[in-house]
């Protein structure tokens, strides 16, 4: 991603990186949703970040549920282990993620095309 700087907005927030990115069909500007893309920079092994990640995707959450905005913030952690991935992230663990994220995205709004319909 960073290579095909797909990207469109980078943020520093304290320790906390995050990357945000809007989903897109080929050859359409329909919005299928946003990525947002958390790194707690301190710390490298997952399992020593992940109460800290998840706190802040709650902290994420609560505008959203507050002010009714359409969608929902889905947190998708895929089991890296599945991938021979070690605890330690890398670039590799993204593409895992992406890899997971994008099916769910696609299914999401075909769901909600057919209960438009119905």
């Amino acid at each position: 991603m960073e290579k095909l700087q797909s990207y469109k907005s980078r943020y520093q927030l304290g320790d906390f990186q995050l990357r945000v990115g809007k989903v897109v069909p080929s050859h359409s500007e329909n919005l299928r949703g946003i990525v947002m893309e958390v790194e707690y920079i301190p710390i490298s092994p997952m399992e020593k970040a992940r109460q800290i990640m998840e706190e802040f995707v709650d902290i994420c959450k609560k505008p959203s549920q507050k002010r009714s905005v359409p969608g929902h913030f889905l947190h998708m952690e895929p089991n890296f282990a599945e991938y021979g991935l070690l605890d330690y992230y890398t670039p590799q663990h993204t593409a895992v993620q992406y890899a997971t994220v994008v099916p769910q995205m696609i299914a999401t709004q075909t769901r909600r095309v057919q209960a438009a319909r119905n």
